[in-house]
C-alpha cells in the first residue's frame, strides 16, 4: 500500500523535474486524509523532500488508528480482519510511519518542520515522536474541526 504509492508519487516528481524547470532541492510535501498519511510515510523513506511537510487528517499507526476511531466498519473489508483479529496481519499488510521512522535510519526521520491535523491519537503519537527527536514541528489543534475544515474562517 504505501510503498507502492510512495514509489508513484516520487516516480511524479522525477517526471516533473525532467519537463519543468522546477529546483529538486525545493520540493516539500503536503497531503490531507490519505495524503497526510502518505506525507507522513514519504517523511520516513527519502531526504530528497523539503521542509516544511504538511500533514492533514494523517495517521501514524493503524493499529492505534483503528481503536481509538468511530469509523472502523469500512476498515474490515479493506484489511481482511479486524485488528482485534489479526493483528499481525494489519501490521505485515500496511505500513506504520511511526515504525518506519524507527526501521529506516537513511530517511528523513522526521527531520523537518511540519503541521499535522489527524486523528488525536496520531497527532499526538507523531508530535511527541518528533519532539522526542528534536525535530522543529509544530502541533495545531482546531476546536470543533473534524476531519476537514468546516469553517475555516474561524481559523484565519
Amino acid at each position: 500500500m504505501a510503498a507502492g504509492d510512495y514509489r508513484d508519487i516520487m516516480a511524479g516528481i522525477d517526471a516533473m523535474v525532467k519537463q519543468y524547470p522546477i529546483d529538486p532541492k525545493r520540493i516539500g510535501i503536503r497531503g490531507h486524509s490519505y495524503g497526510g498519511y502518505m506525507t507522513m510515510w514519504a517523511e520516513t523513506q527519502t531526504r530528497a523532500l523539503s521542509p516544511p511537510a504538511v500533514a492533514g487528517a494523517g495517521l501514524s499507526d493503524w493499529l492505534s488508528y483503528y481503536g481509538l476511531n468511530d469509523i472502523d466498519e469500512w476498515m474490515i473489508p479493506f484489511f481482511g480482519a479486524s485488528v482485534y483479529d489479526d493483528p499481525r496481519g494489519l501490521r505485515q499488510k500496511r505500513s506504520h510511519a511511526l515504525r518506519q521512522s524507527r526501521e529506516n535510519p537513511d530517511a528523513d526521520s522526521g527531520r523537518r518542520p511540519r503541521m499535522a491535523k489527524s486523528p488525536w491519537n496520531n497527532r499526538v503519537e507523531w508530535w511527541h515522536a518528533l519532539a522526542t527527536l528534536h525535530v522543529p514541528t509544530k502541533l495545531v489543534v482546531y476546536p470543533n474541526e473534524g476531519h476537514m475544515f468546516i469553517k475555516p474562517r474561524r481559523h484565519a
